[in-house]
């Protein structure tokens, strides 16, 4: 049996990291992307006259619950279709190095699709003194939000061989992770307080704020990585 290792870790990053950028799906989603959170930008900046990164860190978690599941859809319901999961699974690489290399690869996706939106801090920057505070700590929010999701995406793509059906399951779980906290005034206190610790908007609102709180990265961590291990066992099933 295989014994986990990182340098299994990486040429399945690299492979998939190929597989985004020697393809227009990368380009294509990043540039759908910016154009979206963009067009929201500068129409803040120039047509309601507010120069703020607010819209940003208020639009990016919306567009994230369509942009994550549409990278992570295709990263192992393809390879289970297409039949390539189990030639590589016979090679002395664990199954959790497979999720973990292909979690990594569309996290840095994510990453290289946030980073031109730092031409909008340069900006601000232009015109004014921006806090560096909520700024930091928004994009460390987004960072961490993006990469729950894509693990979520990484387990609905685990449990399938459809794309399309993976996308939707994706969709769903960060859907209802995300409204957790917008329906607290329809239900009893007692469960409303269970209802706000689970959703992923209100713990990033958090850390936007500019404080960094624990509870806040435990939580983000241990979704994660629950997320993660579901995946991983998922892969796993097909053993047994």
């Amino acid at each position: 049996m295989a014994t986990f290792s990182l340098s299994n870790v990486g040429p399945i990053y690299r492979r998939e990291i190929r597989s985004y950028f020697q393809s227009p799906v990368a380009y294509v989603v990043i540039v759908v992307f910016l154009a979206i959170v963009g067009w929201f930008f500068t129409s803040d900046l120039f047509l309601i006259n507010v120069a703020s990164l607010r819209i940003v860190f208020e639009l990016v978690p919306l567009v994230f619950l369509f942009f994550v599941p549409a990278i992570t859809m295709r990263l192992l319901a393809e390879e289970k279709k297409s039949g390539t999961l189990e030639l590589l699974a016979t090679r002395p690489v664990r199954d959790v190095e497979i999720v973990l290399g292909k979690f990594f690869a569309a996290w840095t996706l994510l990453a290289a699709a946030l980073a031109p939106t730092l031409i909008y801090l340069i900006t601000l920057s232009a015109l004014g003194s921006p806090d560096p505070g909520p700024v930091i700590t928004g994009y460390l929010g987004l960072l961490l939000m993006g990469g729950v999701y894509i693990a979520i995406g990484i387990f609905a793509s685990s449990i399938t061989e459809n794309q399309i059906v993976a996308f939707i399951v994706s969709l769903l779980i960060i859907l209802a992770l995300f409204m957790a906290d917008k329906v607290l005034v329809f239900v009893p206190p007692a469960v409303a307080s269970t209802l706000e610790f689970i959703s992923i908007d209100y713990h990033f609102e958090n850390i936007a704020r500019g404080v960094i709180d624990s509870r806040n990265l435990i939580y983000f961590g241990s979704v994660l990585g629950f997320a993660l291990l579901l995946a991983t066992t998922s892969l796993e099933r097909r053993k047994w």
